[in-house]
């Protein structure tokens, strides 16, 4: 029941106001009055004896039962009174407590309560300030270690072995007091019992020596005569000889008279079984049961010979086993089970008896043969196994790896004529043989397996070991005919084995003739195309490069004038081969598809790379013929001329390529080679030309502000970027750069707003939006409106790893690592992410997770040239000089174009004839080191 508060504009008001009244109450009574009726009430008015109306309800009236069971309750005979304490009886017969005290009661709890939950939080906030404070000042010892715990995962495989095991640490007395105790015998002691002859030595054999010393034993002493000192001495010196004996034979506590039959009992024992002794029974009494029902069951005989070597009982294994092969001696795997549990002597003489019951056993003659020490023997062994069972291939085999190769030929001579369906003993002859003997052995194979293709590709590849490549091909048709004719299915994944097979082998001809035939078996006309590439990446996936050049070929040779198979060719040679197959691969890819541009650029390109201009220029040249307004010849052409420091010879080309295809990005180049040699106002008049024509290419305006910025005209690149935003509104690098000329000039607001209609033209854009959150940590204002941005960036873009990344360095250095884990939730596979969890490995100076995600950030994205030169800075700062060249081979090889601080040095126009390691090192020079 809960009270209500009492409020002060209620203080005064009586308790009794808006309470029912009691039962039976009657208003007025006090004052005379019993009761009154007005003109209202029907009815005459009532007496002062009438009872009171129904307004309210009669008081309750006691039942006869009830006063009568009261009145029994109090005893008034004369004999329970007493003069001093009356009546005599409970005093607390009558239960005083009444509904009023019940009531009063509920109100107090109800009170009570009230105030216990205001004071509730109070109480638990300092109970649980008790309880922290008390756990700081005594720590569990679970969190004393956890630390140590946490550096347990770095623990090497060597150290734990080396941790040295837990000895006991108590000194010898506390180990093992009762051993330590010696009281030496009192002389006076031996003098008073020594009666007669005594025992000048002790038998270590009669079990005295394993006794406690000092102990007395009855019998030991014969009272015989007088006292005899000497013999007293030498009984003290061979009692000290037992002890010292005790000592030095002591094996964890236990004591021997023979060490050395101590050890080797020690080696015969198994460890006893450590279950229930209750199951051991069971088990032995249902294979018992098992056993005598059926006898003739060899399983149960060796079921029960291990449970008995199991529980240590390596006797009453023996014997049960041996009593099994009595009952059945036709059972090898009883007498094989019989040789394992037998000593090596007594296995001997098992297998020896098995074989006498069981002569055509291969297991049991195998295991005769192991048993054996000598070779000579073993070999011994096998020739008496094959006399009993001469067409056990696995006999012969083994027989033959312990001859030597001459004496190996002449057993294989004999194998195959006792076993001709065995391949591999064919085959093995046929390796030993001379090239004309093993082509008989090898035709005489055939004839008599005349379903296995091992034999003809094995045929093949000696035809191409001794210079007779012409048969090969011919071997392998009549391969497929006759397998096809015995009724063989020719699979091709089975005959790509075989070609790889012989790849490894050496047989590159073989090899090529195999796929030449089987390439297309069983391929659907359409289908061929998409199946070949198949196989060839499959191939060369598994280091069959022969293989997959030979599907390319075929491939080739069936449609000489598809574009991408020699494209996927040309990469192929660029990746696995040399220059020079490439080279001749690329000659015959453009005389097949001479429209194709990137053909003809690819053997340019290789030619150059090769220091070879002239031929390059040549290439170029036919390709010109082949292509006459072809931009990307053109461009590649000005491209060499250029990188060659030809700069006429550039400047004519580009003329001639702006007469003949005035194209964008002819102009550009041409612009960029005037900007390039500095040649600023030829630049410009040719942008200005351009934008005439092409006002809709971004790259024209970008390169026409940034000149006028080098130029220090600053009004003009701003009048030119924002004719640009409106031409190329949807080009982010313009607006980006519109922002920054802004904030350069100090107009930190103008950028703001610019930033802000960008973002409106081009929403969901994260590049604009860390622009944005950039542009206000450059102002130096309050670093709340950058996260602010910061957050509405990312809601905008969740999946940004550019946003996510700046995000985890804005955060301070404790929350760094939550923000990553945010950050790899959103955008696992972003190598921008990736790169900035490298980074934060860096600032904790873990190097070798740090290299790892440095590893995995370019293995994702390979063209961000950012993450390379972070990583090359890594490893100039933690790697030896070995990890710096190969990052430096590996960033060579990529060839990236892309990320921020690269394209800030790879496309500032003084860098533009710098290679990609000079680029790679410029830009790590320039990286800060993350902290």
């Amino acid at each position: 029941m809960a009270v209500p508060p009492v409020s002060l504009s209620t203080r005064n008001k009586k308790h009794f106001l808006g309470v029912p009244a009691p039962l039976g109450y009657v208003a007025g009574v006090g004052r005379g009055a019993t009761g009154f009726t007005t003109r209202s009430d029907i009815g005459p008015a009532r007496d002062a004896n009438d009872v009171s109306d129904d307004r309210h309800a009669p008081p309750t009236k006691r039942t006869k039962k009830k006063e009568e069971e009261e009145e029994d309750e109090e005893d008034l005979n004369d004999s329970n009174y007493d003069e001093f304490s009356g009546y005599g009886g409970s005093l607390f017969s009558k239960d005083p407590y009444d509904k009023d005290d019940e009531e009063a009661d509920a109100i107090y709890e109800a009170i009570d309560k009230r105030m216990d939950e205001k004071r509730k939080e109070y109480r638990e906030k300092r109970l649980r300030e008790e309880l922290e404070r008390y756990r700081q000042e005594r720590p569990k010892i679970q969190q004393q270690f956890s630390d140590l715990k946490r550096e347990l995962v770095n623990v090497t495989e060597e150290e734990w072995k080396n941790v040295p095991e837990v000895g006991d640490a108590r000194n010898r007395k506390q180990r093992n007091p009762r051993a330590e105790k010696f009281t030496p015998l009192p002389d006076s002691v031996l003098a008073r019992n020594l009666g007669g002859e005594t025992a000048n030595s002790i038998d270590p054999s009669s079990g005295l020596a394993s006794m406690m010393p000092g102990v007395a034993t009855p019998g030991m002493l014969t009272p015989t005569g007088d006292l005899d000192l000497r013999k007293i001495g030498q009984a003290r010196n061979t009692l000290m000889n037992v002890k010292l004996n005790q000592v030095s034979d002591s094996v964890e506590g236990q004591t021997v008279v023979d060490p050395k039959g101590y050890l080797t009992d020690l080696q015969s024992m198994i460890p006893t079984y450590g279950g229930d002794i209750n199951d051991i029974k069971k088990a032995r009494l249902l294979l018992k049961s098992v056993r005598e029902t059926n006898p003739n069951h060899p399983p149960a005989w060796i079921a029960s010979a291990r449970l008995e070597e199991v529980t240590g009982k390596v006797q009453a294994a023996r014997n049960l086993i041996m009593k099994g092969c009595e009952v059945n001696p036709t059972s090898e795997d009883l007498w094989l089970e019989a040789a394992r549990l037998q000593p090596p002597d007594t296995a001997k003489a098992v297998i020896a008896q098995s074989v006498r019951h069981i002569p055509t056993s291969v297991r049991i003659w195998i295991k005769a043969a192991d048993l054996e020490t000598e070779t000579k023997a073993k070999r011994r062994v096998y020739r008496k196994a094959l006399e009993h069972i001469p067409n056990s291939v696995r006999l012969w085999k083994a027989a033959v790896e312990l001859e030597e190769p001459e004496d190996a030929r002449i057993l294989l001579s004999r194998a195959v004529e006792c076993c001709p369906t065995s391949v591999d003993l064919w085959l093995a002859l046929a390796r030993l043989e001379t090239y004309d003997n093993a082509r008989k052995v090898l035709n005489k194979a055939r004839e008599n397996i005349p379903t296995d293709r091992q034999i003809w590709t094995t045929a093949a590849k000696l035809e191409e070991a001794n210079g007779n490549k012409h048969m090969v091909e011919k071997i392998i048709d009549r391969a497929i005919s006759s397998l096809s004719a015995n009724g063989v299915e020719i699979n091709r994944e089975h005959w790509f084995k075989e070609a790889m097979e012989a790849e490894k082998a050496g047989a590159v001809h073989t090899c090529q003739v195999i796929v030449k035939a089987i390439i297309s078996f069983g391929v659907e006309e359409e289908d061929r195309k998409h199946t070949w590439m198949e196989d060839a990446e499959t191939c060369a996936q598994q280091g069959a490069l022969e293989c997959a050049r030979a599907v390319y070929a075929y491939a080739l040779s069936t449609f000489p004038s598809k574009k991408s198979i020699w494209l996927r060719a040309a990469y192929f040679e660029k990746t696995y081969g040399t220059r020079e197959s490439l080279e001749s691969l690329l000659q015959r890819a453009v005389a097949h598809c001479p429209k194709s541009e990137v053909l003809w650029l690819m053997g340019a390109k290789s030619k150059w790379l090769a220091g070879d201009v002239p031929a390059a220029r040549g290439i170029l040249s036919l390709a010109f013929q082949a292509n006459p307004n072809s931009e990307e010849i053109w461009l590649a052409a000005v491209k060499l001329e250029s990188e060659n420091s030809e700069y006429e010879r550039a400047r004519r080309l580009l003329a001639k390529a702006r007469a003949s295809a005035p194209t964008p990005r002819v102009m550009m180049k041409s612009a960029k080679l005037e900007w390039a040699l500095d040649n600023l106002d030829a630049a410009l008049l040719l942008l200005k030309e351009a934008l005439e024509a092409f006002d809709d290419f971004p790259k024209l305006w970008l390169m026409k502000g940034q000149i006028e910025e080098q130029q220090g005209n600053l009004d003009k690149a701003l009048e030119t970027y924002n004719q640009a935003i409106k031409k190329c509104p949807n080009s982010i690098p313009l607006w980006r750069l519109l922002a920054q000329l802004e904030h350069r000039k100090g107009q930190v607001t103008k950028a703001r707003s610019v930033l802000e209609k960008a973002r409106l033209k081009n929403p969901k854009n994260a590049e604009l939006w860390l622009e944005a959150i950039r542009n206000e940590l450059k102002s130096g204002g309050v670093r709340d409106m950058a996260n602010t941005l910061m957050a509405k960036a990312l809601q905008e873009c969740p999946t940004s790893g550019l946003l996510w990344a700046e995000a985890i360095f804005m955060e301070p250095r404790p929350q760094r690592k939550t923000k990553s884990v945010d950050a790899l939730k959103k955008c696992e596979h972003d190598p921008h992410v990736l790169l900035a969890v490298s980074k934060l490995f860096w600032c904790e100076h873990k190097i070798s997770k740090c290299r790892d995600w440095f590893n995995r950030t370019v293995k994702i994205d390979p063209d961000l040239g950012d993450a390379w030169a972070y990583f090359y800075k890594f490893e100039l700062l933690n790697g030896t000089e070995e990890q710096q060249e190969d990052v430096k081979k590996r960033c060579i090889a990529a060839e990236p174009h892309h990320g921020e601080n690269w394209c800030k040095v790879s496309k500032n126009i003084a860098n533009w004839c710098l290679s990609i390691d000079q680029i790679l090192v410029l830009v790590a020079k320039d990286l800060p080191i993350p902290i």
